[in-house]
């Protein structure tokens, strides 16, 4: 679906339009993609203050990816119906209003109500900032306008889990959500005073009604699906038997109906093109993997190192750093440069990075935490450019906003539904690891009796304290073990995709309209 609709171009700004608007539309940005991270250091807090469990404070995140991902096909459709400028402002507003909600909330369930909400207004916040950018800047500066985008989009995982730490430890958790409410008015205000006149035509358009619902029927149930399946002791309970057939046959509905239908919400017939599939699987693999640590490691941080929000976060803030000083380079690099190559650096350069991290051990140092972060900056510099332009190569222009929207949907989606799936693998293997480190737990095991006795020797514990002391200690390990064996899999799979980047036709240079997509 078109996120630019026919209509006559408007002159590039100039002079103090140009820099207030360009820095609004960048304001915004920064604020949307600095809510997707800064809750994750926040949820043990969080969810400790709302009376429910970590795994289920983990629904705060992935239920707002999972509510952006469904609006993000609903964009084309909109800004022909609203207008580019109004769905911008209007979005904006109304992601506001959902933060505020969001501080406010009493409970878990208001809580994810309330986020729900945002993550479907935050939907074509991504697309029409790109656009609007793209119309600030005089045509032969478009690559300038992408940078600066791509650059502010980067910015918000080195400000996002610091920022939420030192929140969260000074303040409150809301305020994560009420520091939205001062940028978004200021940014919505700036937009709609430069903006407004370079408005886009609205008409009336139908809406692929049917295929929209089954949409949300089959991502709905799907995520309900993998985030409960844990609690609920999986296909032991009708419940997620429930939930898995009417995921099923939502999708296999919406499948079918979206081929037939002559204006869909997706056009599925995309995926025929090879550049565009293989890109796509490949880019929403990487990301499930690349989302799902982010939001898992500072919950091992804080949960098993004892570390406060705040310390969580700077220890994860430095992913931003090398892809915010990489981008002006690969700007000059993409040009003569096969974005295959590219992309497979990237993810030789992501299994690096999580194979040093399934080395930690319980008594890990900060520099140690510290490092496979910082250098994972290096290939998400690589990671999101290269794909993109393979992803888009080859596609007319009138189909390369439905392919962005798609690859967009799809990438989102698979974070959220990686997060799930990490997660649970985590849950498993510390209960697996717990299960073998209990086995040497017998009085019958020397080493088991020596420590015990050790520390009613040497800190003149009672043997209850000592036995409390000690099972503790083994369940930071068997938790350690687990994630261990979660980046080693991460690891694996970084490499086992590769392959999906060579079956894609050659692509140089260049980053096609609407690149992007952090």
């Amino acid at each position: 679906m078109n996120t630019q609709p026919d209509h006559i171009a408007k002159a590039p700004l100039t002079g103090i339009r140009f820099v207030l608007g360009t820095f609004a539309v960048a304001l915004a940005t920064f604020m949307n993609v600095l809510d997707s991270s800064i809750a994750n250091v926040a949820i043990p807090t969080l969810s400790g203050n709302l009376g429910v469990s970590v795994d289920e404070g983990t629904w705060v995140i992935t239920l707002f990816a999972a509510a952006n991902a469904v609006s993000i096909p609903l964009t084309g459709w909109l800004t022909q119906r609203v207008g580019q400028v109004r769905l911008f402002v209007w979005a904006i507003l109304l992601f506001v209003l959902s933060s505020a909600a969001c501080g406010l909330a009493p409970n878990l369930l208001v809580l994810l109500a309330a986020r729900v909400v945002q993550g479907l207004v935050a939907g074509p916040l991504v697309p029409l900032s790109q656009a609007l950018l793209l119309a600030s800047f005089p045509e032969d500066k478009s690559s300038n306008a992408l940078s600066l985008w791509a650059m502010t989009a980067t910015v918000g995982p080195i400000a996002g889990p610091a920022l939420g730490g030192w929140i969260t430890d000074s303040y409150n958790w809301s305020w994560i959500f009420y520091i939205n409410v001062p940028v978004g008015l200021f940014a919505a205000g700036v937009i709609w005073m430069v903006y407004r006149d370079r408005e886009t035509p609205a008409r009336k358009l139908p809406i692929d009604v049917i295929g929209l619902l089954s949409l949300i029927a089959w991502v709905a149930s799907l995520q309900i699906m993998l985030d409960k399946g844990k609690d609920l002791d999986w296909f032991n309970s009708p419940v997620i038997w429930v939930l898995t057939i009417v995921a099923a046959i939502s999708f296999l509905f919406f499948l079918i109906w979206e081929f037939t239908e002559e204006k869909p919400v997706i056009d599925l017939r995309l995926f025929a093109g090879r550049n565009f599939l293989g890109g796509t699987v490949a880019i929403s693999v990487a990301y499930a993997l690349f989302f799902a640590n982010l939001v898992i490691l500072p919950q091992w941080i804080q949960g098993y190192l004892g570390y406060r929000a705040v310390d969580a976060g700077l220890v994860t803030a430095p992913l931003g750093i090398f892809s915010v000083m990489l981008a002006p380079l690969l700007g000059k690099i993409m040009p003569r440069s096969d974005s295959r190559v590219l992309a497979t650096l990237a993810f030789v350069g992501f299994a690096g990075v999580f194979f040093m991290r399934s080395r930690y051990t319980t008594d890990v140092d900060a520099f140690t935490l510290v490092l496979p972060t910082l250098l994972q900056g290096i290939p998400t510099a690589l990671f999101f450019t290269p794909l993109t332009a393979i992803i888009l190569s080859g596609l007319p222009p009138g189909k390369i906003p439905a392919a962005a929207g798609l690859s967009n949907f799809v990438r989102i989606f698979a974070g959220a539904v990686g997060t799930s799936l990490l997660s649970t693998k985590w849950s498993d293997r510390t209960i697996f690891h717990h299960a073998r480190l209990v086995d040497q737990t017998s009085v019958n095991n020397p080493n088991f009796i020596g420590t015990i006795a050790n520390l009613q020797t040497t800190l003149e514990f009672s043997t209850a304290k000592a036995t409390a002391l000690f099972e503790s200690s083994l369940d930071a390990q068997a938790s350690m073990l687990g994630l261990n064996d979660v980046f080693w899999v991460s690891a694996v799979i970084f490499i086992v995709i590769v392959p999906l980047i060579w079956l894609t036709r050659p692509t140089r240079g260049a980053s096609a309209p609407g690149a992007g997509g952090h």
